[in-house]
């Protein structure tokens, strides 16, 4: 099936738009944008680039410590509005507290925040941007649901016991799989596919939230012991947890059921282009 490129190159030009406002005010709407955006350009380079240029590596390697930095502002923003819906009554003055210490924390970063997006940084990356997608081309007949099942499938190989660490791999994987698989829009499966991942993704990532605003809770007051919000908030992140590894079991089903779960793994560079790789992350 011929290859619409036009999808990719949006998300070079968004990212592009949304670095320019992040210079101006870094509120939590364009520090998610610009994640997302981001994370989008990584994953096409990353997946659909047989060879990355020297422009692509410094432009992921940009883009991955910009992303970092902004992604502390982010992830407070969300541990804020899950700490505001929590509602119960035991332990008002402690919950107050927390909310406070993530206040506080997140205008610090938010003050910082521009010094990391100052005009030359932009205007570098926009080159770069702009560069990036000039010479980036899907190859004809690429078959982008396949490549982009590849990393969930691959995850699943393993059998190895569902911990914490590899249920956040699939919401990472899932996020990659879910960006390639957006630009199969001609393809009949490709909607079911971005709105099972898309689920997962979100199951996925509502927990890891509430798991790290948990671990913050019990860094200020100590154990379910010590605390009965913390035993609360560890009450959520457990059914949250559930719901986590029942969407990525239905996820990881219906994929299988939608194509071959024998999906060849990524070929291993060269030796020389491994050395390349390393002097191009100290360039």
């Amino acid at each position: 099936m011929p290859i619409d490129q036009d999808p990719s190159h949006v998300a070079f030009r968004k990212l592009s738009r949304q670095l320019a406002k992040l210079t101006k005010k870094p509120a939590p709407e364009n520090v998610h944008k610009f994640r997302t955006y981001s994370r989008r350009v990584e994953a096409m380079l990353d997946e659909l680039v047989p060879k990355l240029s020297r422009n692509d590596k410094k432009l992921l390697k940009q883009l991955a410590r910009l992303r970092k930095k902004a992604g502390r502002v982010r992830d407070l923003d969300v541990q804020i509005a899950a700490l505001r819906s929590l509602k119960i009554p035991q332990e008002p003055g402690r919950k107050s507290q927390l909310m406070r210490t993530l206040s506080e924390e997140r205008a610090q970063r938010e003050r910082t925040l521009p010094e990391n997006f100052d005009r030359k940084t932009i205007s570098q990356l926009r080159r770069r941007l702009h560069r990036a997608a000039q010479e980036m081309a899907i190859p004809e007949n690429t078959d982008l649901l396949r490549l982009g099942m590849r990393a969930v499938l691959q995850l699943g190989r393993e059998r190895a016991p569902l911990t914490e660490k590899t249920l956040h791999q699939y919401r990472i994987a899932g996020k990659r799989a879910r960006y390639i698989a957006e630009l199969a829009r001609h393809d009949p499966k490709a909607g079911q596919v971005v709105h099972q991942l898309k689920r997962m993704q979100d199951l996925i990532g509502d927990w890891h939230d509430w798991l790290k605003l948990t671990q913050r809770a019990e860094e200020l007051f100590g154990g379910v012991r010590e605390s009965s919000l913390v035993a609360a908030l560890q009450n959520v992140t457990r059914a949250k947890f559930r719901e986590a590894v029942s969407a990525l079991a239905e996820t990881r089903m219906a994929l299988s059921e939608k194509g071959p779960v024998s999906v060849p793994p990524r070929p291993k560079p060269k030796p020389q282009a491994q050395a390349g790789k390393a002097r191009a992350a100290v360039a």
